[in-house]
């Protein structure tokens, strides 16, 4: 019977869902949080671990004689020492796609609060600004229309491609720049340069895989670029951003403003110097967060794992 050790569950599944098809494989014991100085300690008898967010680095995994197999409850694997682990023989596999419809609909949630100002104009109606208002209608931002402007996307693999598609049923140009160009782009997508994606669009959108290459895209060098009247959407990899450099164009009025579902830093610093700025939306790295997606991530990683068990591993991450 194999020992199966959830280590950080509580945000894949809060209580919303089960965990029952693990019990197939054998004794299962689920945290909710694990902190790092007992990750040791709690996956000492694992032959099979399951993780989110904690970091398996290749002196945790030299203490774990019995682990074959680790899970990811996510896409990205950096929390995992994929080297030492493919030494040691451990097969590391993640969850890949489960998230896309969920993402690509908060991209539009936040695009949709910087153009409409949804939660502003409520909160002003609550504040009674409407009731004391002198006309029969009122807003006190202004409210941009999406059609006809260009959605510029930076990295087009699924999400991308499904941000395109909402993008075009709103009447949008879209534009997008990905790595391997040979790969092209959907029907009503312009593939352009990095330069002509800054240069032209009025909303860009990260979901580009976070690397050495692409690291601090959003710079001052690369914001300079662009129109005054244009916004940044990341719903990818903090890292992405220069957040003082997003800092110093948001407060100077070199772009209109950002929307952001994930930082550098997360959780972050309490007083955050981008969550104080009236033109950035931030929201707590929770695009993907929908009960569906939870439910298509869980059933990646049962499958996952009676993969394995057949002895045909899929999903399976590899050094380098």
């Amino acid at each position: 019977m194999k020992t199966i050790i959830v280590l950080d569950g509580i945000v894949a599944n809060p209580g919303d869902l089960s965990w029952q098809p693990l019990h197939e494989y054998g004794e299962v014991i689920i945290y909710d949080r694990t902190p790092v100085e007992l990750i040791v300690e709690r996956a000492a008898r694992a032959n099979f671990i399951l993780t989110n967010k904690c970091p398996l680095s290749g002196n945790v995994l030299k203490q774990l004689p019995n682990l074959e197999y680790i899970g990811l409850l996510a896409t990205g694997y950096n929390n995992i020492d994929i080297n030492a682990a493919n030494d040691l023989g451990i097969t590391v596999c993640n969850a890949v796609g489960y998230g896309t419809p969920s993402v690509a609909q908060h991209v539009f949630a936040l695009i949709l609060e910087l153009t409409n100002q949804v939660g502003q104009h409520a909160k002003a109606v609550r504040d009674n600004k409407w009731a004391t208002a002198k006309d029969w209608c009122f807003w006190n931002k202004p409210i941009i229309e999406l059609k006809g402007k260009t959605l510029g996307i930076y990295g087009f693999g699924n999400i991308g491609k499904e941000v395109a598609k909402i993008g075009l049923a709103f009447g949008m140009h879209v534009i997008a720049t990905r790595k391997n160009v040979d790969k092209g782009v959907s029907e009503g997508v312009t593939l352009v340069s990095t330069n002509e994606l800054f240069e032209n669009a009025d909303f860009i959108s990260l979901h580009a895989a976070l690397n050495e290459e692409n690291h601090h895209i959003i710079r001052t060098e690369n914001i300079k670029k662009m129109k005054k009247s244009a916004f940044i959407v990341n719903t990818g990899r903090g890292g992405l951003i220069n957040e003082n450099d997003l800092r110093y164009a948001l407060t100077t009025g070199q772009i209109a403003g950002a929307a952001l579902d994930v930082l550098q830093q997360e959780p972050p610093i309490p007083d955050h110097p981008l969550s104080t700025l009236h033109n950035c939306i931030i929201t707590p790295h929770h695009a993907w967060a929908a009960k569906e997606s939870r439910e298509r991530l869980l059933s990646i990683v049962f499958e996952n794992i009676r993969s394995y068990v057949n002895g045909k591993p899929v999903n399976v991450c590899k050094a380098g």
